[in-house]
């Protein structure tokens, strides 16, 4: 393992709340913070171990009950761990022999207001605006 210092997206600086997609353009730093984010997401099998440690009653999850659910190699489901880990999105800690995750729900909730629009708001409408482009 390298000497490497892992960057949590999400703190310092740029973790200023990213403005909602209809409500202002995100700026270079925040779309680049952001697709790194998506990226982690990208991936099925990151995705789904997302999706098994955020479902997990209690809130965490010992890595010992996520490997069993994939034909990977144990190595290979570390390195999808780290990489959700490094976007911000999952949290852990070692216990002995075993690692347990939990998700950062400060990251998830960042992406639906990202992704989300303002309550209330109506959508813009399509029609108009392509009549008026014609």
């Amino acid at each position: 393992m390298s000497n490497q210092e892992l960057v949590v997206l999400g703190q310092g600086d740029a973790a200023a709340c990213c403005p909602g997609l209809l409500t202002a353009p995100l700026d270079e730093g925040q779309a680049t913070e952001l697709a790194k984010v998506f990226k982690a997401l990208g991936d099925p099998v990151r995705l789904r171990l997302l999706s098994m440690i955020a479902s997990r009653a209690g809130g965490e999850v010992c890595v010992c009950d996520l490997t069993p659910a994939f034909d990977l190699s144990q190595p290979t489901i570390s390195h999808h761990l780290k990489l959700l880990r490094q976007a911000g999105l999952i949290d852990c800690e070692r216990r002995g022999t075993w690692v347990y995750y939990w998700l950062v729900p400060e990251m998830t909730d960042r992406l639906a207001s990202v992704l989300s629009r303002p309550a209330g708001e109506p959508l813009p409408d399509r029609a108009a605006t392509a009549g008026a482009a014609s």
